[in-house]
């Protein structure tokens, strides 16, 4: 009996995980961007300080397994990357822009990761969802390829949209819960230095 209240104990525990799904689609009148920068916590804060954001969510997209917990993505077996979804009004900030500030906070020439996180879990890209981002996520990439302004290959890919997963709650707007925790992290990265190097002085995350 013991044992098989235990069994019944761990399949109740199990269920919200697996009935968690894909993250649901934005309320109406907002559109959704999808972005991979290395680590999620570190991609929040530039987009949650444009006018027009409504939301920031850390996940896991691009893999292969339904409802990833953190350890399976970061063991670099799923396929997952760690990314960001971007609630935002289009009526209020462009797609476009979007692009921007995810250019100027991600290392476009590391095909191994992001700054001290390396692992394919780490890699940058973006996930259009739907043919109008695709178009400018790829004339926004080519329009950079040719600025010069770059010292190598731009390694950042763009690659189908896919199920996005909200990540735990703790990793959720963690540099505000945990910012002293967060501001080491980023710092012992070196994540603010090289983005000087690539883009010139950043403002303050």
């Amino acid at each position: 009996m013991r044992r098989w209240l235990l069994a019944l104990a761990v399949a109740l525990w199990s269920l919200p995980a697996l009935a968690q799904g894909p993250t649901p689609a934005p309320k109406p009148g907002l559109a959704v961007a999808v972005f991979a920068g290395g680590c999620f916590w570190c991609m929040e804060p530039p987009f949650d300080k444009l006018d027009g954001v409504v939301a920031t969510i850390s996940g896991y997209t691009g893999g292969t397994k339904a409802n990833p917990r953190y350890e399976e993505v970061t063991s670099g077996r799923t396929g997952h990357y760690e990314a960001v979804r971007i609630d935002y009004d289009p009526a209020k900030v462009s797609y476009e822009t979007l692009l921007q500030v995810f250019w100027r906070n991600i290392d476009p020439l590391d095909a191994k990761g992001q700054f001290c996180d390396k692992g394919p879990m780490y890699r940058s890209a973006i996930f259009p969802v739907d043919d109008a981002q695709r178009a400018a996520a790829e004339a926004s990439k080519a329009a950079l390829e040719a600025s010069g302004k770059l010292p190598g290959r731009i390694v950042t890919e763009i690659l189908p949209t896919a199920p996005f997963y909200d990540a735990e709650d703790y990793h959720q707007d963690y540099y505000k819960k945990n910012s002293g925790k967060y501001a080491y992290y980023r710092w012992s990265c070196g994540r603010d230095r090289r983005l000087e190097q690539i883009w010139g002085p950043q403002p303050k995350s």
